[in-house]
């Protein structure tokens, strides 16, 4: 599994952003694959996971109702859409994928990472 994450970029508050994830390796839809964030100074946080079927999915209560989290296992990729973007969304985000899915909200389960993609909401 080899993740790269694109996407992020400089946004105004209140607008929108599609974060996409993309692996080169075979095995993409038998991972449940997340998303995580890390803002300067603070540490690692959830935000949005879902399941290998895509028919299971988990939000950071910060986020429910603006971002949404899907896959597309045919490409081997998921994104995560970002809508009403704040100034305290922004953060590196990174995407995960876990071969055991037990605890999609837990970091430390995941076991791929990919390099983090810049997301920066200015107010």
């Amino acid at each position: 599994v080899q993740l790269q994450a694109s996407g992020g970029g400089l946004v105004q508050s209140g607008g929108s952003l599609r974060l996409s994830c993309a692996d080169s390796g075979d095995t993409f839809s038998r991972y449940t694959m997340g998303w995580f964030r890390q803002a300067p100074e603070k540490e690692r946080e959830f935000v949005a996971a879902l399941n290998w079927r895509g028919t299971s999915t988990w939000y950071a209560d910060s986020v429910k109702g603006r971002f949404t989290i899907s896959r597309d296992n045919a490409k081997n990729t998921i994104f995560l859409q970002m809508t009403s973007l704040k100034p305290e969304d922004t953060a590196v985000y990174y995407c995960a994928a876990d071969r055991g899915g037990t605890r999609p909200t837990m970091s430390v389960d995941y076991d791929y990472w990919g390099q983090g993609t810049l997301v920066t909401v200015s107010s």
